[in-house]
């Protein structure tokens, strides 16, 4: 019951902060064999390629973060891939955990529009009432986007 109450919309919140960084972390635990799903659709999850790339993604949306050219994450089609990803990450997770992946695509999907919202919000005011520059924001989110994917993989995995 807590990985379906508190880890699939941790997932979902954590997508809405970083789009690439949960993915790329679930796809890490499922090449370390802790995620299991190596028989289900969810098996290209379990492999190194997978993760590499996931995780090459992630680094490059850090990268991307902190350019001014950006779009918000709370236009229309950085939410709507937000949205999605939530939900795949959701649905991956909730197969892992042997329940309904359409219960977990709507999970994560509305952890994922919650984290957006909040973390566009919270950044923002924070800059603004702190006077720190954007980028020290950003990899302050980074880090609670790492840290919230890992916590939230540690209870789907047990």
């Amino acid at each position: 019951m807590m990985s379906w109450m508190l880890a699939i919309p941790l997932l979902g919140f954590a997508t809405g902060l970083r789009s690439m960084t949960p993915i790329a972390v679930l796809c890490w635990f499922g090449y370390f064999g802790t995620l299991p799903v190596h028989h289900d659709w969810a098996f290209w999850t379990t492999r190194l390629v997978t993760a590499i790339v996931f995780t090459v993604f992630a680094v490059g949306e850090y990268i991307g973060d902190v350019l001014p050219q950006m779009p918000n994450r709370t236009s229309p089609v950085p939410l709507t891939a937000r949205l999605i990803l939530g939900g795949l990450v959701g649905a991956l997770a909730a197969t892992a955990l042997h329940g309904s992946a359409l219960e977990g695509i709507i999970l994560g999907s509305l952890g994922a529009l919650l984290g957006a919202f909040v973390g566009f919000h919270v950044r923002r005011d924070l800059v603004q009432s702190t006077g720190w520059p954007d980028w020290t924001a950003a990899i302050t989110e980074d880090a609670v986007a790492i840290l919230a994917a890992v916590f939230a993989m540690a209870i789907v995995t047990g």
